[in-house]
């Protein structure tokens, strides 16, 4: 089991950062790829960012790729989502996820409650 906890979501305006978290316990995330999602309302999860199992490699989505950077501490267990210029359509709930895959969000058996990301323009 793995508890995911993420923080750091708020309000922005446009061309602004945040820095998002996920605190992770249990067992150690350096067993699962970990990966952030996003869902806007009426919008379908979409994939933003993931470490691969092996915490080798990083995979971004394309709307996110060279604005957002993955990252983690594996001795606080956390992992971050730092997110710049941000734009009005990143607007959504951020999700943190823990699992086997890498871009499918049904390939993560553990997610965190997701923290709100309101980017205003």
């Amino acid at each position: 089991q793995v508890q995911l906890v993420e923080s750091g979501g708020g309000l922005v305006q446009a061309g602004g950062s945040l820095r998002l978290a996920c605190a992770a316990s249990g067992r150690t995330f350096s067993n699962y790829a970990m990966g952030w999602f996003r869902q806007a309302p009426g919008k379908e999860r979409e994939f933003v960012a993931a470490f691969s199992w092996s915490g080798r490699t990083t995979y971004y989505g394309e709307s996110v790729k060279g604005r957002f950077t993955i990252s983690r501490d594996n001795a606080k267990n956390t992992v971050y989502l730092q997110m710049n210029s941000l734009k009005p359509e990143d607007t959504a709930v951020y999700y943190c996820a823990a699992g086997t895959g890498v871009r499918d969000y049904r390939s993560y058996a553990y997610w965190g409650q997701g923290t709100q990301v309101t980017v205003s323009s």
